[in-house]
């Protein structure tokens, strides 16, 4: 099944790309990563999502940054929005929000933690936005097919499903790719978040670490496996971003890292 937003299709013959920074920092951080991923997007005819979050609920501290809040952020976000003519995802945490945010947002993203919540998941589909699923990483990618369901018994048949890894004993995860051709099986698009995926949880005892030199060889893999979607957080200096940065893409590589799992993906495709 294929998922008509704006001017494209997500999961038909083009490569989707949602992207873009981790928590919602500032207008001029915003604005550099959606102008220079679009037009990277652009060049290489991909369809491309400005992500970005109002709010990062689940953080490893109390004091760790999460945003702009929900009323400051889903006003900048409607601004990119307006400003570079993009779609736009973002994260929902509450049923309360959902309605809110998709007043903006033409992809709801149920974080991985969240993602059996029943009434977050009713909530989101009733608004009849796209709602992206993020797989847990206590889940098996067969359990999603219930949560899929959810979904679809309140209306809603427009539907992703996202893989970030696996837990995999203390603050590591691991990327099973067998995942996307079972989570396809569902007939819905399938993402693969490449930067989350390299994430260390909790790693840096009150902030969550991360190796970012492993993004571009789980997306090839990702695109090698059939997905159709990649998610990658991208930010002009991820090394100064106040939220997730040692798994962040730097804007600069962006291009690089899309040409080649494009050619992965075209060569899946045939």
């Amino acid at each position: 099944m294929t998922l008509k937003l704006k001017n494209f299709e997500i999961g038909g013959d083009k490569l989707t790309v949602l992207a873009g920074p981790c928590a919602i920092e500032s207008l001029d951080v915003m604005r550099k990563t959606a102008e220079g991923l679009k037009s990277v997007c652009e060049k290489l005819d991909i369809n491309y999502v400005f992500k970005s979050s109002y709010d990062k609920a689940n953080r490893s501290s109390i004091n760790s940054y999460r945003g702009l809040g929900m009323e400051k952020g889903l006003e900048l976000l409607a601004q990119i929005k307006k400003e570079f003519d993009l779609p736009i995802v973002t994260d929902i945490h509450t049923p309360e929000q959902a309605s809110v945010a998709a007043e903006v947002a033409d992809i709801l993203q149920i974080p991985a933690f969240l993602c059996r919540q029943t009434d977050l998941l009713i909530a989101a589909a009733k608004t009849g936005k796209i709602v992206n699923i993020k797989k847990g990483q206590f889940l098996a990618p067969q359990q999603m097919k219930s949560l899929v369901k959810k979904v679809e018994d309140s209306g809603n048949n427009q539907i992703m499903l996202t893989d970030r890894g696996v837990s995999f004993g203390y603050n590591n995860l691991v990327s099973d790719f067998r995942a996307i051709p079972i989570m396809k099986e569902f007939g819905y698009p399938v993402v693969f978040d490449a930067t989350h995926s390299v994430q260390m949880p909790g790693s840096n005892g009150d902030s969550t670490g991360g190796d970012r030199r492993f993004v571009p060889v789980l997306a090839n893999c990702a695109m090698a496996a059939g997905a159709n979607v990649l998610f990658f957080e991208v930010h002009p200096d991820p090394d100064k971003a106040l939220c997730d940065g040692p798994n962040m893409l730097y804007l600069k590589d962006a291009e690089n890292v899309f040409a080649k799992c494009k050619a992965i993906f075209e060569i899946v495709k045939q």
